[in-house]
Order: structure tokens, then C-alpha cells, then sequence
């Protein structure tokens, strides 16, 4: 589920949001856009009422490769939806807590 919010500059943050259950215990997986000044998004998993791991990932490369906004924006979202289906593969397999 993509969800939304505005910064204080009026520039919409996107983000994902996703509870994924493994072995009777679940996992609330966040994908959050830090904008365009820090050309990155975090990826954050929250068990038991903690974050048990969380990720800085860069998107710089795609910005500097000079898309049209759309395109950008396009290439952004779908490196985010790729970082939370990651996750959730390594939740599976047993490599994250």
C-alpha cells in the first residue's frame, strides 16, 4: 500500500507500508522516501513493538542520470517496491530477525 504525506517544503513523501507474517510472527515493513535533498529512502522493520532492522538506501545514481520527473519519480518507486519485496524474501529465509 503506497501512502503519502507533505514535508514542510509541500513536496509529497512517499512511502510503502506492509505487515508480513512469518512463522507466527509478525512483521511490519516500512519503505519511507527521505527526498531528493538526500537522494535516499529507509527501509525499516518493526517486530515485537521495536524496529529489529533498518536500511539507508541511495537513489542518487537515478537522479544524476537526468529523467524526466515522471520517469524519475517512476524509477524511485519501483526501487522502493523492489527494497520491501527483498526484505520480505529475507524475513523468509531467515536471514533478517
Amino acid at each position: 500500500m503506497a501512502q503519502g504525506r507533505t514535508d514542510q517544503g509541500g513536496t509529497v513523501i512517499v512511502g510503502l507500508n506492509q505487515i508480513f507474517e512469518h512463522e507466527g510472527r509478525e512483521y511490519h515493513i516500512q519503505v519511507e522516501d527521505l527526498g531528493e535533498e538526500q537522494a535516499s529512502f529507509e527501509v525499516r522493520v518493526h517486530s515485537g513493538g521495536g524496529i529489529v532492522w533498518q536500511k539507508k538506501m541511495s537513489y542518487a545514481e537515478t537522479l544524476a542520470k537526468g529523467l524526466p520527473k515522471a520517469e524519475q519519480d517512476e524509477a524511485v518507486s519501483s526501487a522502493m517496491e523492489k527494497a520491501m519485496h527483498t526484505v520480505e524474501a529475507a524475513i523468509a529465509r531467515g536471514k533478517l530477525p
